[in-house]
Order: C-alpha cells, then structure tokens, then sequence
C-alpha cells in the first residue's frame, strides 16, 4: 500500500494538484488531514480524501474520516477538535474506537511520525506554511508485510533524507 499524505495548503491549490499529478498511478490513495480552505467541488481537491479543519467553511468534508487502503485502515482528521498540540491521547482513543492502525493529521503545520502501541501517527507539515523547519512539506507512507516507510518531501519533492523512518508491524 502506498498513500500521499497532506496537510494545511491554506487557499493554495497549486501544490496540491502538482503533488497529486506526480504520484497520480503510481500510489493507491491521497489524503488531506484539513485546512485546504477549497470547496470539496473545487478541482484541485478531486482524488482526495478530505476532512474539516479549523479554517475550512465547506460543511461538506467530514471532521473524521476512514478508509481501507489493501486491508490496511487509516483515520484522518485535522486535529484541531482533539488538542493534537498537546498530547496524542485523544487521536489514541478515536484510533481505538475506529479500529484503525495509521492516523493522519495536519494543524500543527509540524510534520512527524510516531507508533503508540500498534497505530502510526503521521503529520505531514504543511504544504505551504510549515512550522518548526523550513520546508513545506508532505508525506509518502508505503506499507508492506513487515514494515511501513514514511519519507517526508518537500514542494519539490524532493525527499528530506535525515526526517525518513521505518516503522515495524
């Protein structure tokens, strides 16, 4: 399995329809974890799943949402309604109720990667105003059998080497 994982294009629609027509065939699935601040109509987010952030108006996209990518089940949401600044319990416990193993989420503009347990957590950054470095970045998660890869990229997608990990299943 192999997903693009982004976040927080606040208005910005070019850096998510040039990242989505890089990998377009070559992934099974996008994720954005909220703050396109686009309509769900709009063009640039067609062929993403998408949920509700803090800044975005359209009622329309979920505040959470879940997916079955080849067995694998993945939660998205943005973060803002779960104090993602502070701790990672609450996206632990909605992890939990939802029964899935990789959860993404944006609205901290930082990016990182962490397992608790057994579910991955993943923050993208943000593709256009990234706190804490100064890449705008996005995420790339493979999984196979054994393990899952996050590689984080940035606009110009070029991998940022030192932030890359694998994870154990």
């Amino acid at each position: 399995m192999k997903l693009v994982v982004v976040s927080d294009s606040h208005g910005s629609d070019t850096e998510i329809k040039d990242i989505y027509n890089t990998y377009n065939g070559k992934v099974d699935g996008f994720v954005h974890c909220g703050d396109s601040e686009l309509k769900s109509s709009d063009k640039a987010m067609a062929g993403y799943l998408a949920v509700r952030g803090n800044c975005d108006m359209d009622p329309s996209y979920p505040e959470v949402l879940t997916a079955e990518f080849s067995g694998t089940r993945i939660l998205a949401t943005h973060g803002h309604l779960y104090n993602i600044k502070m701790t990672l319990m609450n996206l632990n416990y909605l992890a939990e109720e939802n029964q899935a193993e990789m959860v993404f989420f944006g609205h901290s503009h930082q990016l990182g990667a962490e397992q608790i347990e057994d579910v991955l957590f993943v923050n993208p950054g943000s593709i256009l105003l990234p706190r804490g470095r100064n890449e705008r970045t996005y995420a790339l998660i493979e999984k196979d059998e054994k393990s899952v890869s996050v590689k984080f990229f940035d606009h110009n997608h070029k991998e940022i080497v030192d932030l890359s990990r694998n994870f154990f299943v």
